[in-house]
């Protein structure tokens, strides 16, 4: 593992923290609102958990259910944990599923490769090295060396050798078309991603009346965000102009712009002590957990996949055939001096390799 990446794998642990996070800089973002953010009213200090008991569900039988209501199911997928894709490889192979879903669309994926991606999962003679460039060329780093995108794709693609054509998935890149073979400038890859979701999300889901799988980082998938400026709303909040109602969102950290005490926050885990994990909690109007923040819990996620403890989630390992691929690596380094990018330049450099700050767990505990 490389010394600088497990730094960076901190602070995605940070992002996902469980009890009250700072998700995608809501809390600092709510007290000082970004130039152009929509206005959203802090709630007062959060005194006791008030309200009835949320309700734990399976969260694979809860999923496939949601589908009777909903197009599309949107949750978090490879931002740093194991449970998270531990979860969705187990739905993905619930006999289930492809009764209830067409499409599985992605945030690591090109768009660009889009044609080589259909021919892959449709089980055309299409080589790992070929179609690996879907997920390894996107413009994001985190992609770039995921473990989890390295088994999601061959197993989409044997589970729908077991299928019948009307029932196999497509699977769809989310992310905007970007050749970097011609990337010469930073610009090139500062792209409008939400822009590129919501378009692909109209075009090949929701105007073709098929139900889809969204995995992407939270953030994508809000409904609504007050601390996004105008023009930079999520792609769920941009489709559901059109497609208003269509979509369950799943949020997989409590985030609240309020002030919550540490008893508060102890007595939470201590209610959450009994609960299955993972579990899924949906109709949380009137639960204490909403009670938390309201905002939140009504107007940007439906409902909450809990994970257990956080002390015991696990961390997703990064697998050491990508780090020992030279000609990716180099291709990654010559990436890292055209975007700048920190993340990028030291997950790519050899230098850096060691295992001595490994940790399987996503939380860092004090000592």
């Amino acid at each position: 593992m490389l010394k600088k990446l497990l730094r960076v794998s901190t602070r995605t642990r940070r992002l996902l923290v469980f009890g009250v996070a700072m998700l995608f800089g809501l809390v600092s973002a709510a007290e000082k609102p970004s130039q152009g953010a929509r206005k959203a009213t802090d709630g007062p200090l959060v005194e006791s958990l008030r309200g009835s008991n949320p309700n734990p569900e399976d969260p694979t039988k809860a999923i496939l259910a949601a589908f009777d209501k909903y197009e599309v199911v949107g949750m978090d997928a490879a931002h740093g944990s194991k449970d998270v894709d531990d979860l969705i490889l187990h739905l993905l192979r619930d006999p289930g599923l492809p009764s209830k879903v067409n499409d599985i669309v992605v945030e690591c994926g090109n768009s660009l490769y889009q044609g080589t991606l259909d021919r892959y999962i449709a089980g055309e003679s299409v080589s790992l090295s070929e179609v690996r460039q879907v997920w390894r060329n996107t413009t994001q780093p985190m992609c770039s060396v995921s473990g989890f995108y390295e088994i999601l794709f061959p197993l989409v693609c044997r589970v729908n050798q077991k299928l019948p054509p009307e029932k196999r998935f497509r699977v769809l890149a989310g992310d905007p078309p970007l050749d970097w073979r011609k990337v010469k400038d930073r610009s090139q890859v500062e792209l409008d991603r939400d822009a590129n979701v919501a378009s692909v999300m109209q075009k090949e889901v929701l105007s073709k009346h098929r139900k889809a799988l969204m995995l992407f980082g939270t953030g994508h998938l809000f409904h609504s965000n007050m601390t996004a400026p105008r023009g930079l709303e999520s792609g769920v909040e941009r489709y559901e102009i059109n497609y208003p109602g269509v979509t369950l969102v799943i949020g997989t950290a409590i985030v609240s712009r309020n002030p919550i005490p540490p008893p508060i926050i102890s007595e939470m885990r201590e209610r959450m002590a009994s609960w299955p994990a993972p579990s899924l909690v949906q109709n949380l109007k009137g639960t204490w957990l909403a009670g938390l923040d309201q905002y939140y819990f009504t107007k940007m996620v439906d409902a909450y996949l809990y994970l257990g403890p956080g002390d015991l989630m696990l961390a997703e390992p990064r697998p050491a055939e990508i780090f020992l691929n030279r000609e990716y690596m180099a291709e990654l380094r010559r990436r890292a001096e055209i975007i700048g990018d920190k993340f990028l330049t030291n997950q790519a450099d050899p230098d850096q390799v060691s295992d001595e700050n490994f940790s399987p767990f996503l939380y860092s505990t004090p000592r």
